[in-house]
């Protein structure tokens, strides 16, 4: 009898790559690259959460992504991204795999598994991100962020959900989902009142949120202010 095919592990296949690998420790706040500086490295997360923002030319910050362990960021250099288009910032500890372009190709070329896990984590981003597109035109800024608050909170993927750290505050909320801190306080405000969440420094997220974004209950009501 055949024993079942092991699981295919990206940190121990990375741990492998010899030369264009770096494993590196990155304080809470550190910068781990910046928008406009050279891209030749790919990164993947052992531990901790990165943020990534972009600036316009007008001075004005978004949150794009919140990263967290298992994933990968700043691949666009494989697609001819020469100069970055974001930043990345760590917001807790974190460890951190990077590899230069030319290893990752070569890396993906060598095994087929990897190469597998990789299109299916940038097929999985390239949804998150039409979804994300969809919520902004669609939905309201209320609705928007019982969106964010499920995905940050692992909703919907393997495992219990999670508390929301405090180091992904109102600001940051408010950044990702295109509204102000203060919708963004009044909206968490009004689903703690309706059970829907705990907030203490963390944001626990209850299961009857899910049930109110998905069956579409009068608990989220249309926000008829305009979004900023």
């Amino acid at each position: 009898m055949k024993s079942a095919k092991r699981p295919f592990d990206p940190q121990a296949f990375l741990a492998k790559v010899g030369t264009g690998k770096t494993i590196q420790n990155y304080r809470k706040n550190r910068i781990i690259y910046t928008q406009g500086e050279e891209a030749n490295q790919i990164f993947y997360i052992q531990s901790g959460k990165v943020k990534v923002t972009v600036v316009s030319e007008q001075g004005k910050e978004a949150v794009v992504g919140i990263l967290e362990p298992g994933q990968f960021f700043g691949e666009g250099c494989l697609n001819g991204q020469t100069f970055r288009v974001g930043t990345a910032r760590a917001i807790e500890e974190c460890l951190i795999t990077s590899i230069t372009r030319k290893a990752m190709l070569a890396a993906l070329r060598r095994e087929p598994r990897f190469a597998e896990l990789f299109m299916t984590y940038l097929v999985t981003r390239s949804n998150r991100i039409e979804e994300d597109l969809i919520d902004q035109l669609f939905n309201s800024s209320e609705k928007r962020l019982a969106r964010l608050l499920l995905l940050l909170a692992n909703f919907g993927r393997d495992g219990e959900p999670i508390p929301i750290d405090a180091a992904i505050n109102q600001g940051t909320l408010a950044e990702m989902i295109g509204t102000t801190r203060s919708r963004v306080s009044f909206f968490l405000n009004k689903f703690r009142k309706l059970g829907l969440i705990s907030y203490n420094g963390k944001i626990e997220v209850h299961r009857s949120l899910l049930n109110a974004v998905l069956y579409e209950k009068p608990q989220l009501e249309r926000d008829d202010e305009p979004t900023p």
